[in-house]
């Protein structure tokens, strides 16, 4: 899937935005754009990238047990979704889409098993996020 992830990335996040349209807002790229979604020149590297990070996340869990993200990393990370009011309904639905996504990519492999191992990696990824936008509401 890493070799796909800029599409892959991208139908996740177009992913996200049908099923919350609202969601545009908290992109600052995407609330003043009149171009359509996907051809807005910033989701797409954005898109990209978050999925890749998922993707790492995943590895990591399989590999070693456990999901790292650098420090510098999530914490900004964490100030970014503090900033833009990101809550709990908005990481599950984009885990949500995340699931559909990776389910549509490879169906012959899609099972409740990866199913389980891919919710992990999701979790554990936003848990560490939520960390730290916990940490900046404390500052």
């Amino acid at each position: 899937m890493k070799k796909n992830s800029a599409e892959l990335g991208l139908k996740f996040f177009l992913k996200i935005f049908e099923i919350a349209p609202s969601a545009t807002k908290l992109f600052s790229f995407l609330r003043d754009s009149n171009v359509p979604l996907e051809q807005n020149t910033k989701l797409k590297p954005h898109a990209m990238s978050v999925f890749v990070m998922t993707c790492e996340s995943a590895v990591q869990l399989r590999k070693a047990g456990k999901v790292t993200v650098r420090e510098t990393t999530l914490k900004k990370l964490g100030s970014t979704h503090f900033k833009y009011g990101v809550v709990a309904e908005h990481f599950e639905v984009t885990k949500f889409a995340l699931m559909e996504t990776i389910k549509e990519a490879v169906p012959e492999m899609w099972s409740a098993e990866m199913k389980s191992a891919w919710g992990e990696a999701y979790d554990r990824l936003v848990a560490a996020i939520r960390a730290e936008m916990v940490a900046c509401s404390q500052a």
